[in-house]
């Protein structure tokens, strides 16, 4: 069974060159005619200020004792610990991602253990749970979209549909190394799944990496025109690598959260992920959540055949004691439609009903920078209002003297902390506010 119809490829491969290889170089190369402090709607870094956002600090531990995370280049070994892949394949050890993930974890290994995946079709949920050692798992194909996992899962399906869409063969059962985060969904008290058990790639392990491969929640286009939440990858584990790996879905198409195996939101932890030379793609809160995450060389895509009312690349939750949250450097961004997409919005986690309380409930943070912006965006309000708490989004600009230098709190828990330095693009500018 094809997971990517016809229409859908199609689709893909006309921005193929994001899709199969990311470029090095952004392929707008006029200056930047951003300048700080910008506007109430869309305020900018200054060269100091920008200084504060770099992935070295968003990958600082939260611990002062401890030492940062500072992560090199994914090694593959000459030989990996199972290959995925087709019964009879030479040197195939398992026929499901799963049943290799569960042999990696039953190793009971400190050590990290290298899954190798053939080109292919995997249909169904991978789940990786969290374990003394890490796990790595790579496409061997000439690109990622040879090797591709998907399935149709959506935040809204009933207990019932979700179970027989996720285990249809008994591959999560008591005493498997996955059952507990299986388990921990399927006896959810709420009449549906929910975004958290939305997700066809699921990770707790701390230190994962995922290279060459793709991974879909092909629900897509089927529902209406609203909001049903359709996660392809959600991520809870600690220093975690995704390198030349396709994101596709439409509403929180990336999830990465800092929950425990409870599957719960832990306050005093912040995840860290590096995610280079990508593509990431859907149309509302496209990437989503807490944890300290990096995008280097990544291109993002919002796309607008579901809904043509909205779309956001981030959707930040982060805490209001964490100073970082989602950072984009030397990247692409390119929205359909026209100019109705935006960067991004705050998720305001828990002020849905109690509404936001500054210092307290969740403030996202979110800085893109040196990056392109190219058709699509809304200009003139890049920046959306809070989801759930409906918060209008207040941008700081800050006080500035008669030279000129610009003075401001940059984790104002009164303002958004939403920021751009050094951007190109026709989706970059700038527009002047009109004098009040």
């Amino acid at each position: 069974m094809n997971i990517f119809p016809v229409s859908r490829l199609a689709l893909m491969l006309a921005v193929g060159v994001t899709l199969t290889a990311c470029s090095s170089t952004p392929p707008d190369q006029r200056p930047s005619e951003q300048h700080a402090p910008g506007t109430a709607s869309r305020p900018v870094l200054t060269a100091d200020e920008a200084q504060n956002f770099t992935a070295a600090r968003y990958f600082a531990s939260t611990d002062p004792n401890a030492a940062p995370w500072s992560p090199s280049a994914i090694r593959l070994p000459a030989q990996p610990d199972f290959v995925v892949g087709p019964a009879g394949e030479n040197g195939v050890t398992h026929t499901t991602i799963q049943a290799a993930v569960d042999a990696a974890i039953a190793k009971h290994s400190s050590q990290r253990v290298y899954i190798a995946i053939l080109p292919g079709e995997y249909q169904g949920t991978v789940y990786v749970p969290a374990a003394p050692g890490s796990v790595t798992l790579y496409g061997t194909g000439d690109k990622p979209l040879d090797v591709k996992i998907g399935l149709a899962l959506d935040s809204e399906m009933d207990r019932n549909t979700w179970r027989h869409t996720v285990n249809p063969s008994g591959k999560y059962m008591p005493g498997k190394p996955a059952w507990y985060m299986f388990d921990n969904c399927q006896n959810s008290r709420n009449a549906t799944v929910g975004v958290m058990c939305s997700a066809v790639f699921w990770s707790q392990n701390n230190g994962l990496q995922l290279q060459n491969l793709t991974i879909e929640n092909t629900l897509g286009d089927s529902v209406d025109a609203g909001n049903h939440q359709a996660v392809a990858l959600r991520s809870d584990g600690d220093k975690v690598q995704i390198d030349k790996v396709n994101i596709l879905g439409r509403q929180n198409t990336f999830l990465v959260t800092n929950s425990d195996v409870q599957n719960r939101f832990v306050t005093n932890r912040q995840t860290r992920t590096l995610v280079s030379n990508s593509y990431v793609e859907g149309d509302v809160d496209v990437v989503a959540g807490r944890g300290a995450v990096v995008f280097d060389n990544t291109d993002f895509r919002i796309v607008n055949s579901r809904t043509q009312q909205e779309g956001y690349v981030f959707a930040p939750a982060t805490q209001a004691n964490i100073y970082y949250g989602f950072l984009a450097i030397n990247s692409r961004f390119t929205a359909a439609g026209d100019k109705v997409a935006q960067l991004g919005r705050a998720w305001d986690l828990e002020a849905g009903e109690n509404g936001y309380a500054p210092g307290q409930t969740a403030n996202g943070q979110v800085v893109i920078r040196d990056s392109v912006i190219n058709e699509g965006f809304n200009n003139a309000k890049p920046w959306g209002d809070a989801a759930s708490s409906k918060r209008p989004f207040t941008g700081n600009v800050g006080t500035q003297d008669d030279k000129g230098n610009i003075t401001r709190d940059l984790n104002d828990a009164n303002a958004n902390r939403m920021w751009e330095f050094n951007n190109r693009g026709v989706g970059s500018a700038v527009v002047a506010e009109p004098k009040q």
